[in-house]
């Protein structure tokens, strides 16, 4: 018997260093000793290589609104999909090549609306980005998801796919940012602490990809108290089991 309590002691004593604690998931916490972040200026997002661009020309003259919609390459809802080529320029129909790389969606609508109001006076151009999505990998619902607005944060994205595992590991976050002919910059941070609001890893731009890593010792934890609970009653009753057919086969 006194081996069974000393077991059980040793079980009990597992306990608070077995399970998750909010210390150690939980988010938005205001501790001295977590990562305090400075706030960083919201940057428009600028066009780079390789990104598409979808447009619709809006125009009341019925036949040049045909004739663009004849010459669309990818055509869906009268929307026109293009990318962006190495030299930095978009080839529309009827259109010089357009230099928009390094320009804001904003910035590249006004570009190209004003090269079709020379020949289309009345030309209304509505410009957006197709390739508007970022990409979770590691310990979340890996997978790639929309961004459906602007200034989309950390906590919108992963609630998207519905939270980090528990056995993500929290402290070392990391965002991966393409850059146009560099290697793509890597944004590490902790999640857990409140100053990441405002700061240069808030927010998740086109072709973000969030990595998040295991954290070391996940293997000993549980999900829960209760989890923990029945873990050790199992374990118990088969020790107790055991105990006893020993007893029995030795007195035998």
């Amino acid at each position: 018997m006194k081996t069974i309590k000393h077991i059980l002691f040793l079980l009990v004593a597992l306990l608070f260093s077995s399970c998750y604690s909010h210390r150690a998931v939980g988010l938005l916490q205001e501790r001295d000793d977590l990562p305090q972040y400075e706030p960083a200026d919201y940057s428009e997002y600028r066009l780079r290589l390789n990104d598409e661009l979808v447009y619709r020309l809006i125009t009341m003259d019925e036949t040049i609104s045909k004739m663009m919609q004849g010459n669309n390459v990818t055509t869906s809802n009268n929307a026109s999909y293009y990318r962006i080529y190495p030299d930095g320029t978009v080839e529309l129909p009827f259109l010089k090549p357009i230099h928009v790389l390094g320009l804001t969606i904003d910035q590249a609508e006004d570009t190209i609306q004003a090269a079709f109001r020379e020949i289309i006076p009345d030309a209304e151009v509505k410009l957006a980005l197709a390739n508007k999505t970022f990409t979770v990998i590691g310990d979340a619902s890996s997978g790639q998801y929309d961004i459906y607005k602007d200034r989309l944060t950390i906590y919108q994205a992963l609630a998207m796919t519905g939270d980090l595992f528990q056995q993500g590991d929290r402290r070392h976050v990391r965002i991966i940012r393409p850059q146009d002919n560099q290697e793509p910059k890597v944004l590490e941070f902790d999640i857990r602490t409140n100053t990441i609001i405002n700061s240069e890893f808030y927010y998740i731009y086109p072709n973000d990809v969030i990595y998040v890593a295991r954290s070391k010792g996940s293997f000993y934890k549980v999900a829960s108290y209760s989890a923990f609970v029945g873990l050790v009653t199992s374990s118990v009753a088969l020790l107790v089991s055991v105990l006893n057919y020993t007893e029995s086969f030795i007195r035998k």
